[in-house]
Parts: C-alpha cells; structure tokens; sequence
C-alpha cells in the first residue's frame, strides 16, 4: 500500500501549489465591523499547505500564483518568502494606479467565539489570481525539468474564474503527464460559484478535474455539492456525520473514480466556534484509516485548519508513504493549527509527533 511518488533526488521541489495568496486582516478578538485596528498574515486554501510541508516539516515547496506589482502584492510577497514557500513561479501584473483592472486580494477574517461563528469577508474580485490562464506557467519546467514530487490546487481557485478553472485542468493533467502526484481539496464555496454557473457548473469543472487527481481531499458537503456524492445520515447543517455512511459515500466515488488512490476527510463537529469534536479518516487501496480523536479540540482559530490537515497528509506520504501515518499526520498537524491565529501552521514537527503519539498540554521546561 503506497502511492507511485518520486523520489526527492530526482525533483527540485517536493511540493507545489497553485492557488490564490490573499492578504489577510484579523480583528483579533473583536469584530470586523467594529474594528480599529487589524492584524496582518497571509492565506490561501492552496498555499497554506506548500507553507506547513514548508515551516513544518522542512520540505521544499514552491507556490504558483500572482499579485499585482504594487506594495500590497510584495507585502503578501514578503510573508511568503518568511514562509520559506520559494517564490520561482509568481507572475506580477502592472499596477494601474487605483485597482481599476487588476488588484491584489483581501480577506477579513474574525475567528468567532462560542456561540458566535466565525465570519470570512473576502475581497477578491478582479485579483491578479483571479485573471491567470492556461499558457501563464511552463508546466513542463516546474514538473519536467525541475521536478515536483506532488502537485496541490483546489476548489476555491478553480471557482475564480472561468480562466482559473481552465488553467486548474491544464495543470492536473501536465503534472499526471510528468508523473507528479496530484492532490485537490474540493473546498465548496457556494459565493465564489454562483456569477460563474453555480452548482451545475461546480460539478461540471470539479468531476473533470477529479479524473486526474489521485489523492482527492473533502469534507461530506464538497463531495455532495462538488461531484454529486450524496451522504446518508447527516444533518441539514452537516454539523453530525454518520462515519459508516461517508465510507460508503468514499466507496461509491472510487469506484466512479477508479484514479482516485486516497479520499480522506476531517471529521469536524462543531460544538462552539472554541470547542469542536475533530478527528480525520482516509481510504487507500480499498481500506478506511481512522486518526486519533481529538474531542472537544479547543480552537483559537479554525480557518486553516482543513489545509494543515491536507499538508500533513502529504508529508505522511512523501516521508513515509503510509496511509496511517498520513492520516495521523494530518489530523494531528491540523488540530496544532487551530490553536494558533493566522491561516497557517506555527506547529513543529516534534509537536505534530508528540500529539500522534497521545502527548498532553502539559507546560514544556
């Protein structure tokens, strides 16, 4: 039971991203309406995850994306390199003073507190992201003659356009064609589909690009909303989910999906926005791997939490090849993200193994 992944010699890169980096502004504590002051990281469901393999578990990573040539784009620029994320592959558009034609991405973001939810306000209309295009990467150099051992996009960038979600198919199929292994978080987001065919055109881009990855990553809401998998056993607002029947939910889509070699999923129930049940399970090769459970995991803030999951799952594999460490891996890496702001990871890997290993909050001397 492994994945056909390349080995690390032969590749300049272990792994690569492409998606949209936004700035993203915090209010900490407080609410966006009524704050005065903002604290600044930067985020993308895609990137997060070249910047945990990256920070985390000292890999070599690089991102695929695009800013405008102003001080905001090389502000986001900025947190990226202090990520460690190379930078080879950032296209930059000609700043036109005002952000008339081409801008660079914001997301304001407040974490929620108990019975208050967490709130994202992204402004991300007509980004430099947004406007990428099939023919705007050499895919033969970064998967050829470079090298990348695994390959990341998702569904929140092919939802940004109709270019996006062309150049996401572009790029799955020239990394299977370089033999790079090819992971994709599904991340439904109904507001980034609805000016572009909403759910109907949803389907129709993600089950195209579903044919070329191998390790597809959702939770039961993406597989219902993105291919059609319908989940028995959940609530109206998926807040509780019947594990039995998303393992068969998982059977039905591999067997649709015959080049799916992983499907896994975090298993989040959410008791308050500061206290939620957490766990993952993932299938390979015909058998379910379940994580340790973490119950009623307290989360500083979530947002991120599902991408440092996908990047633990991806080192698990690219260091060890094991679908149970992969799953141990993730689930423990994203639950460390959670209890720290921002979009992306502060953990280490030695905290990521003594939490895999049933290791407690006691203080560290």
């Amino acid at each position: 039971m492994s994945l056909p992944i390349k080995p690390a010699a032969s590749c300049g890169f272990d792994q690569v991203s492409l998606g949209e980096v936004m700035l993203r502004l915090d209010p900490g504590e407080g609410r966006v309406r009524t704050a005065r002051e903002f604290r600044a990281w930067e985020g993308g469901g895609e990137y997060n995850t070249s910047r945990g393999l990256r920070k985390c578990f000292r890999l070599k990573t690089a991102v695929c994306t695009a800013f405008v040539d102003n001080e905001v784009g090389h502000l986001v620029e900025d947190f990226i390199m202090q990520g460690g994320v190379a930078t080879d592959f950032i296209r930059w558009r000609e700043d036109d003073g005002i952000g008339r034609t081409v801008r660079n991405g914001l997301n304001f973001t407040e974490r929620g507190f108990g019975i208050r939810g967490a709130v994202g306000v992204p402004d991300r209309g007509n980004t430099a992201a947004s406007q990428l295009k099939p023919g705007d990467f050499d895919w033969d150099l970064i998967f050829g003659r470079i090298g990348a051992r695994w390959f990341h996009t998702g569904g929140i960038f092919a939802a940004l356009s109709e270019t996006t979600a062309a150049l996401a198919i572009e790029a799955v199929q020239a990394a299977k064609r370089h033999g790079t292994i090819v992971s994709y978080d599904l991340n439904y987001r109904p507001s980034l589909w609805k000016s572009i065919g909403g759910q109907k055109k949803a389907r129709e881009i993600n089950r195209e690009i579903a044919r070329h990855v191998d390790v597809m990553i959702g939770n039961e809401e993406d597989f219902t909303a993105s291919l059609g998998f319908e989940v028995k056993g959940t609530d109206h607002n998926l807040s509780r989910i019947e594990l039995d029947a998303f393992k068969e939910m998982i059977r039905t889509a591999v067997r649709e999906f015959p080049n799916f070699k992983v499907a896994a999923t975090t298993l989040r129930r959410v008791v308050t926005a500061t206290k939620n049940d957490w766990s993952a399970v993932l299938w390979h090769d015909g058998n379910f791997f379940e994580s340790r459970q973490y119950p009623e995991l307290e989360i500083l803030d979530r947002v991120g939490g599902g991408d440092s999951f996908a990047s633990g799952l991806q080192f698990g594999f690219l260091e060890f090849n094991d679908p149970q460490r992969a799953v141990d891996y993730g689930a423990a890496h994203g639950a460390l993200a959670s209890t720290t702001p921002g979009d992306t990871s502060m953990a280490t890997r030695k905290e990521v193994e003594k939490q895999i290993q049933g290791g407690g909050a006691r203080v560290v001397r």
